[in-house]
């Protein structure tokens, strides 16, 4: 596959998306990334990804979805 066309093809996430990712896998690294209504402490690297996007989706910021 040309990059050309895979670069078509690859979902686009917008900076502020970018930045709340960031946050949240600093967070997990710090050890201080909690889950949703349980309030567990986050753990898994694809969970903190996943919270990241949740967020920046949550704020308006362009992301794919679920």
């Amino acid at each position: 596959m040309s990059m050309q066309r895979k670069k078509s093809i690859m979902t686009k996430y917008d900076k502020s998306a970018q930045r709340s990712v960031k946050r949240a896998m600093h967070k997990l690294n710090e050890g201080s990334l909690k889950s949703g209504k349980s309030g567990k402490r986050v753990i898994s690297r694809k969970q903190a990804i996943a919270i990241g996007l949740s967020e920046a989706r949550r704020k308006g910021a362009k992301a794919p979805t679920k």
